[in-house]
């Protein structure tokens, strides 16, 4: 199933850093902004990581949440977070369910070798769980900026 603009978020609940959890359902009335990535401590990860980690104060005057996935465990986000002072929730979808869901599970190719992986992608869903905005295949440079504008537009 392909996610379009207008369509109702898929719910999740996953672990989180700090050994905590978090669900879709728990942030009905904020903006989410689910952004997913390969692998922590990556260099593009963490680019973009510490991107939205600088932009934070501009996002939390838009009661926009801001929600890092990838498939690590819990005790290595909180390294990547510890190492790079991450103030925002990193959500560990362990059994890819919520990969699953947003289509970001998909087929890549590295240097021939084909494989499975996280697309690098980016939703944003409203306060009511309906998606406003989806960046796939993101290049980071200039995705937090491009996320932030959006995000205001709503």
């Amino acid at each position: 199933m392909t996610l379009a603009i207008g369509d109702q978020a898929p719910d999740f609940t996953m672990a989180t850093d700090g050994g905590g959890e978090v669900s879709l359902v728990g942030l009905k009335g904020k903006s989410v902004i689910l952004y997913f990535y390969p692998k922590d401590d990556t260099p593009g990860c963490t680019k973009e990581a510490c991107g939205f980690r600088d932009a934070l104060p501009d996002f939390s005057g838009l009661n926009a949440e801001i929600i890092g996935v990838s498939k690590d465990p819990v005790a290595k986000h909180d390294k990547f977070k510890t190492k790079y002072d991450l103030p925002f929730t990193l959500g560990a979808d362990a059994d890819g369910s919520v990969c699953e869901a947003y289509d970001t599970w998909v087929e890549k190719s590295l240097y021939g070798r084909k494989y499975m992986g996280i697309e690098r992608a980016t939703f944003l869903i409203d306060g009511a769980g309906v998606l406003r905005a989806i960046w796939r295949k993101v290049k980071v440079k200039g995705h937090v900026e491009a996320v932030l504008a959006t995000t205001k537009g709503l």
